[in-house]
């Protein structure tokens, strides 16, 4: 669980990213989170954009893809998610430390 600091820390890196996934009117499926998944292993943080066709309700598809992929839902702004996971090999962003 991600700390009001970390999530700040990480809109700000994810600030210059664009988003490398789209959930479109299929919504989210195991293929998707599976990609997903790869892309977090390799990157720890991403976006994904959720298009107009998309007939789910854009908090559900957060959830979704956060929870089938373990990730940290750091955001959910307009139409675009932000996702964190720690990577197991390619550790890259280093997080404040979270007050004990």
């Amino acid at each position: 669980m991600l700390t009001g600091k970390q999530k700040s820390f990480l809109r700000s890196e994810a600030h210059h990213l664009q988003p490398i996934f789209q959930v479109g009117k299929g919504g989210v499926n195991q293929a998707m989170i599976k990609q997903i998944e790869e892309a977090l292993e390799a990157r720890e943080l991403l976006k994904v954009s959720i298009l107009q066709n998309n007939d789910d309700d854009k908090k559900e598809v957060a959830t979704a893809l956060a929870e089938g992929t373990g990730a940290d839902l750091v955001q959910l702004i307009g139409s675009t998610i932000v996702l964190y996971k720690e990577s197991v090999n390619n550790k890259k962003i280093i997080l404040p430390k979270a007050k004990a």
